[in-house]
This record gives C-alpha cells, sequence and structure tokens, in this order.
C-alpha cells in the first residue's frame, strides 16, 4: 500500500461551516456553537483510498487539513497559509447570497497562489433551505451540511482521489 501526505485547506468567508465540515470529517461530531477561527486550525485524519484498476495500487492517505481563517480576500489571509496545498475546498454558506458572490474571484486569486492544487466548491448547510430554491446558475460541486452529515465524507474523498490522480 502506498502512503502519502497531502495539505488541504479549507477556505470562504467567515460563518460558511468550514470548521464545523472538519469537525463533522475528522472527529464525527457537531456544534451548534459558533467559535470563529482566527488565523488556521490544523487537523490529521488518515484515509484509505482503493486502487481504481489493476495498474494502481492502494493508498493510505494522510490529510493535514488546514482550515483558514474566514476570508479569502488577498489583504486578509496570510498567503504562506496557502502554500503547499496540494487540495483546497471553497466552501460558501447557501443560505447567505454574500458568501459565493465574489467566488470566482476569489478562485481566481487563489488559482494564482497554488495553479496546480486540485479544487471543489461546497455549498454547506444545506439542511437549511429547499435547494431548489438555489439559483440554478450558481456553480457547485457539493451541496453539504456538517450538522446532518450529508456529503461531508463524500466531498473529502473525492477531492482526495483528485489529489493522488493529478498530483499538485
Amino acid at each position: 500500500m502506498k502512503q502519502l501526505s497531502k495539505k488541504v485547506i479549507l477556505i470562504g468567508n467567515f460563518g460558511v461551516g468550514k470548521t464545523s465540515l472538519t469537525n463533522a470529517f475528522v472527529h464525527k461530531r457537531f456544534s451548534e456553537d459558533y467559535l470563529t477561527t482566527l488565523g488556521v486550525k490544523i487537523d490529521k485524519k488518515t484515509i484509505e483510498i482503493l486502487a481504481q484498476n489493476d495498474d494502481e495500487e492502494d493508498t493510505q492517505l494522510t490529510l493535514l487539513i488546514w482550515d483558514i481563517a474566514g476570508e479569502v480576500a488577498q489583504e486578509k489571509v496570510n498567503k504562506a497559509y496557502y502554500l503547499g496545498s496540494h487540495g483546497i475546498i471553497y466552501v460558501f454558506d447557501v443560505t447567505r447570497p454574500s458568501t459565493f458572490e465574489k467566488m470566482k474571484e476569489d478562485l481566481a486569486y487563489v488559482a494564482t497562489i497554488l495553479p496546480k492544487a486540485q479544487v471543489i466548491v461546497v455549498g454547506n448547510k444545506v439542511d437549511l433551505i429547499d435547494v431548489n430554491t438555489l439559483d440554478a446558475d450558481l456553480k457547485y460541486d457539493f451541496l453539504s451540511s456538517a450538522k446532518t452529515g450529508e456529503n461531508v465524507e463524500k466531498m473529502f474523498l473525492e477531492l482526495s482521489k483528485k489529489i493522488i490522480q493529478e498530483p499538485a
């Protein structure tokens, strides 16, 4: 079994659920209490990814998950937090349009720092809305809920597969 260690960052506005998604994935827990992340919070989780075909081998992947304080804007986040990242999870809150209005601009900025990193876009807090009311033009890879666990494992696993298939 191949063993790898890769850095993943969660970015997005404050209060979108980055810490809750990380806690749901790493610790299998959810809290209603809101605690602002100051700077960065780092967690680690090891997962196994089974080979997709006979030419590959199974991979034991250790994810170093950096939950970065809530802003993507260039002047607000220390660029050093981004460096060395292999994967990016851009999180927005489906109930707050202000958290996804600048998504295209935010992702373009991050791409200038990490042009080879794998990116997934996640609309969080889907348990609070009727998904049919979301703007049809809104682009995302997953809709999730840290509270119910919906798509939490799936989004981290999908990003992990992308990272090991096309390393940054």
